[in-house]
């Protein structure tokens, strides 16, 4: 291979493995094998398409196109059949169909071994030198987010665990101040942090051992995930105590989904221990907080909680606004030490 392919590919994999951000490296991925072919192919560029599935029961694809426009408003009936079969079987595709561009479909897989997305390349079937490339890049890709996965993630309970909150909440954060900046009041989405914990569970780890609490903190973990939405994000913040992100409409809605994790949990019989309820307390995300402030205030609200009889969801704001806490005074003020 030239010097300089070598020293192309070595700056894709500098690029891609400076990224994160799950979503942002899907794309440095698909546009670093969009330069890789535009450097070899310059004649004949075609765009690095990159497929999710929407809905695999009705076939539904959503479609990015890193390069020139895609040109279609419509899969094709024969190309879903192919993406279909590629997201299930795992395994490269060819697509090639009358009076349609021929393509090599890769999946793209997650940490757990699932298809994550397919990234479709056209006209390059027979270039096994590129195909074997490109196989190489996606494998590095697929050990980096593996690697990205086990650094974010609690071992035992396999949500985010506390090193990456202060990373997610800073994009969220950003996304408040942007919304602020814009004064962007279309969709009036609100940003919630909630801290939920377990209670008396010191007395399970007492009674039972620490091997039981951890089946209780793993079970915990996971109604956690069945109940809340894919897109809310779920921390092990340490022990018993847990932390929640919140994408809602409606101020409402904040308070229907902790109060239906709420009771959930006091409703399901965790083996050998039988019953255990979990307190919450929550605060809104603005423009210009703090992740420290947040966490102050959402700290407050679940002792107020657990104050005042556990198993119950407090909102830190109402509980100011109707005078049963106090104003956190570290509000506003700014610490040098």
């Amino acid at each position: 291979m030239h010097t300089s392919n070598t020293h192309s590919i070595l700056n894709k994999l500098i690029t891609l493995t400076n990224e994160r951000d799950s979503t942002a490296l899907e794309f440095s991925l698909a546009k670093s094998l969009f330069d890789l072919i535009a450097n070899l192919y310059p004649e004949n560029v075609k765009p690095v398409k990159v497929y999710h599935i929407v809905d695999i029961r009705k076939q539904l694809f959503s479609t990015i196109a890193i390069g020139k426009d895609i040109n279609e408003d419509k899969l094709s009936a024969s190309l879903i059949t192919t993406l279909t079969n590629c997201f299930k079987s795992g395994e490269n595709c060819i697509f090639e169909h009358d009076n349609e561009a021929r393509a090599t479909l890769y999946p793209l897989k997650a940490s757990d071994g699932t298809t994550a997305a397919i990234i479709a390349i056209e006209d390059l079937v027979c270039d096994q030198h590129l195909d074997t490339t490109i196989r190489m890049l996606l494998q590095i890709y697929q050990n980096f987010t593996k690697l990205i996965r086990d650094n974010e993630h609690d071992t035992l309970t396999g949500l985010l665990n506390r090193k990456s909150f202060e990373h997610k909440i800073n994009k969220v954060l950003g996304q408040t101040q942007t919304k602020s900046k814009r004064n962007d009041d279309k969709y009036d989405q609100r940003f919630y942090l909630a801290i939920f914990d377990i209670d008396h569970f010191k007395r399970v780890n007492d009674q039972y051992g620490h091997l039981i609490g951890d089946e209780v903190l793993l079970l915990f973990s996971q109604l956690m995930k069945q109940t809340f939405r894919n897109s809310d994000q779920l921390f092990r913040f340490g022990g018993e105590e847990f932390i929640g992100i919140f994408e809602c409409t409606y101020p409402q809605d904040i308070s229907n989904a902790l109060n239906r994790f709420r009771e959930t949990i006091s409703n399901f019989d965790f083996p050998q221990v039988g019953k255990v309820t979990v307190s919450a307390g929550y605060t809104e995300i603005v423009a210009f907080d703090i992740s420290s402030h947040l966490i102050d205030r959402a700290d407050l609200a679940l002792y107020h909680a657990k104050n005042n009889g556990r198993n119950m969801s407090c909102h830190y704001e109402y509980l100011v606004n109707t005078g049963a806490l106090q104003e956190n005074k570290k509000e506003g003020e700014i610490e040098l030490f």
